[in-house]
């Protein structure tokens, strides 16, 4: 279903994408479900815990024709850098940008973008801490990858 699959997919977990989804290389899904049509990219070496989400689109309620929603959607891309690992069951909203290296905590949802290197969690996620940069730049050079 996805639009574009780099090499090396795995799929650990039930997990349901849409047809506006880019897969970089080494992406491993341990139960990932995205919610809604909007656009996703994920960028390589990406890990998911079980039952994380991407809601990609929501109900138009500010300027429909109906309350409390009427029935048409916004839609909402959302990018993922490379080397992004989500813990078990987080949500991501859609129109959000997570950075390379990124690692969001377990029951997070992710309401804002998070810059590359960043340690967050909670609701909403916010940034607690950061990745040991020099030595995760090493690790990147030699291509030592999970």
């Amino acid at each position: 279903m996805a639009k574009s699959v780099g090499s090396g997919l795995k799929v650990n977990g039930k997990s349901l994408v849409n047809n506006k989804t880019f897969l970089g290389n080494n992406v491993n899904f341990n139960g990932m479900m995205f919610n809604g049509k909007g656009k996703v990219v994920i960028g390589n070496n990406f890990h998911s815990g079980k039952n994380c989400q991407i809601i990609t689109s929501i109900h138009n309620f500010d300027k429909g024709t109906a309350i409390p929603y009427d029935n048409t959607y916004i839609l909402k891309e959302t990018f993922i850098g490379n080397n992004v690992w989500f813990g078990n069951n987080v949500i991501i909203l859609g129109g959000v940008t997570i950075g390379e290296g990124a690692i969001i905590q377990a029951g997070s949802v992710v309401v804002n973008n998070i810059p590359k290197y960043s340690i967050a969690g909670g609701h909403p996620a916010k940034v607690f801490s950061q990745r040991d940069i020099n030595h995760y730049d090493k690790l990147n050079e030699i291509g030592q990858y999970h």
